[in-house]
C-alpha cells in the first residue's frame, strides 16, 4: 500500500479507513485449520485497522463483524510473545469487572480475558472519550503472532460481553423478596455454540413476573441509556450521531493479484466513493426474543444481536445443495457475516455433502469450484480462488475447500445461524452493516447491505 493510500480519509459525512492484511505462516485458525487466503498462499490473514487507545500509538486490531468488544493485549499478559508495544494496563481506569471473551464454536476454544476499563480511543481523528475496552492479560488468540494488538468488535451492543458485565455490576433490581438481586459474572454461554457467549438480561427481570411490564420498561431505559456512555466503541458513535449514517461498510484487499479489485476499506458513515444504495441487495437480520420491553406501538418487538442474515439457498458449482439434516426445518436458513473468520463455516452433513461432490477432501487445483449463497433473491458466489487453498505448502496440484463444519443451531437455544461466512465469502461482496435506529430499543431498520 503506498503512503498516500494508507492514510484515512475524511469525506463531509463519513470517513474511509484502510484496512491492512496481517500474515503470518503456521498459525491455528479459528476453525483449528491451517490458514490460507486463496491460491498460491498458505498464509493465515487478518483484517486490521489502526487505532490509538490512550498513549499506546496506532497499533493495529483486526476488525471483527462477528463480535462487538474492543479489546488490548496488556503487559500483564505474562505468556503473550510479542514484538509489539503491550497496553500498558496501569495506565487505563480499571472498573474491576472482570471479562471473559469467548470466539468461535465448540471446535474452536479461542478466548481472551481481562479487566474492563476506560481510556480515550482514537481512529481516522475521531476520539471516543472514555471508551471501556478489555485490558487482556490471557489470551490463544493468534492476533499476536498476526502483528495485531487486540480485536475491535463492529457487533450490536446487546452481544458485547464487556457491556452486559458493566451493565450487570450497575443495574440491579429489587429481587420479588424486596431484595437487591447479586449480578452474575458474564461467561460463555453452555447453549448452543459450547463457547460462545450468548447474552440473556432475563434474570434480571423479577422471578415473581418475568413479563411484568414496569420492570422490563424499567430494565430496557436503562439499557438505552447506558449505550452511549458504557456501549462498545461503534454504537457510541452511532447513539450520539456522531455518524452521519449509522452504517459501516468493508470491502476486503485479496491476496493474489487483482487489478481493479477490493483494496480494504472500512468506511465509517456513509458508503465508499461511487457506491450508491441502489447497487446493493437488501438482506433483513435475525431478530431475538429479549427480556427488553418494545416500544408502545411494537410491545412485541425482537432484537438484533449478531449481523446474522438470512439465506435463500446455497449452490455449489451452480447446483443447488440440500438442506441440513442436522437442525431443525423450523430454524429459518441464516449466515453470520464475520470478518473475524477466516474460513466459511457450515453446517457438518453440507460440508461433507460438498466433500463428496468436489471429489474427495483434496481435489485438482485446475478444476475452479465456486460455493454460492443466494440472499433476498440475488445469487453471491464466491470466487474460485478464494474458495480454496492448496492443500500441500509450495505444491500447487493438490486443492482443498475454505470450509469447515461447525455447531448445529438448535431451536430457541442460543444464536440460531448455521453458516459463517468469512473471508473467502467477504473479499467477493461490498458490505455494508447498518445499524438503524438503537435508540428505539428494538430492530427498526437495522440491516446488511451487500453487492457483488
Amino acid at each position: 500500500t503506498s503512503e498516500s493510500s494508507s492514510l484515512p480519509k475524511r469525506t463531509e459525512n463519513g470517513l474511509h479507513l484502510p484496512l491492512f492484511r496481517r500474515e503470518s505462516r503456521g498459525l491455528q485458525r479459528r476453525a483449528g485449520l491451517t490458514g490460507a487466503a486463496g491460491l498460491g498462499d498458505f498464509i493465515d490473514v487478518t483484517y486490521s485497522v489502526l487505532v490509538t487507545v490512550g498513549g499506546t500509538a496506532a497499533p493495529l486490531v483486526l476488525a471483527d463483524t462477528g463480535s462487538s468488544d474492543l479489546w488490548m493485549v496488556s503487559d500483564a499478559c505474562t505468556s503473550c510473545k510479542a514484538t509489539l508495544p503491550l497496553f500498558p494496563q496501569s495506565s487505563f481506569a480499571s472498573s474491576g469487572v472482570p471479562v471473559d471473551l469467548t470466539y468461535g464454536d465448540s471446535l474452536t476454544g479461542t478466548f481472551a480475558s481481562g479487566i474492563a476499563g476506560t481510556d480515550n480511543v482514537t481512529f481516522a481523528g475521531v476520539r471516543i472519550h472514555n471508551q471501556y475496552f478489555g485490558a487482556i492479560n490471557a489470551t490463544n488468540t493468534n492476533v499476536i503472532e498476526s502483528g495485531c494488538a487486540g480485536i475491535l468488535g463492529l457487533g450490536f451492543a446487546l452481544n458485547s460481553v464487556i457491556w452486559n458485565a458493566l451493565f450487570r455490576a450497575q443495574f440491579t433490581p429489587p429481587s420479588s423478596s424486596g431484595r437487591r438481586s447479586v449480578p452474575r459474572r458474564i461467561s460463555p454461554s453452555a447453549s448452543n455454540y459450547g463457547i460462545r457467549f450468548f447474552p440473556d438480561l432475563n434474570d434480571l427481570l423479577p422471578k415473581s413476573n418475568r413479563r411484568a411490564t414496569a420492570a422490563s420498561e424499567a430494565l430496557t431505559n436503562a439499557v438505552l441509556q447506558s449505550f452511549p456512555t458504557h456501549g462498545p466503541a461503534l454504537t457510541r458513535l452511532v447513539t450520539t450521531q456522531s455518524l452521519a449514517a449509522p452504517m459501516v461498510t468493508i470491502t476486503l484487499q485479496r491476496n493474489t493479484l487483482d487489478i481493479g479489485g477490493n483494496q480494504g476499506v472500512l468506511s465509517l458513515g456513509e458508503l465508499p466513493e461511487g457506491v450508491s444504495s441502489s447497487d446493493l441487495t437488501w438482506a433483513p437480520i435475525r431478530a431475538y426474543p429479549s427480556a427488553l420491553q418494545g416500544p408502545a406501538d411494537s410491545p412485541n418487538e425482537q432484537y438484533p444481536l449478531a449481523w446474522e442474515l438470512f439465506l435463500d439457498d446455497v449452490f455449489l458449482d451452480g447446483v443447488r445443495l440440500p438442506r441440513s439434516n442436522l437442525s431443525s426445518p423450523s430454524i429459518a436458513l441464516s449466515a453470520l457475516i464475520d470478518t473475524g473468520n477466516s474460513l466459511l463455516r457450515g453446517p457438518a452433513d453440507i460440508v461433507s455433502a460438498i466433500s463428496a461432490r468436489l471429489g474427495g477432501s483434496k481435489f485438482a487445483c485446475s478444476t475452479p469450484h465456486t460455493l454460492a449463497f443466494s440472499i433476498n433473491g440475488k445469487l453471491f458466489p464466491v470466487d474460485p480462488r478464494d474458495f480454496v487453498t492448496q492443500a500441500v505448502d509450495g505444491q500447487v496440484q493438490d486443492c482443498v475447500a475454505n470450509v469447515v463444519q461447525t455447531d448445529t443451531p438448535q431451536v430457541g437455544n442460543g444464536y440460531q445461524y448455521s453458516w459463517s461466512l468469512g473471508d473467502p465469502f467477504i473479499k467477493g461482496v461490498l458490505a455494508s452493516f447498518y445499524y438503524g435506529n438503537l435508540t428505539l430499543g428494538g430492530r427498526g431498520d437495522a440491516e446488511v447491505d451487500v453487492m457483488w
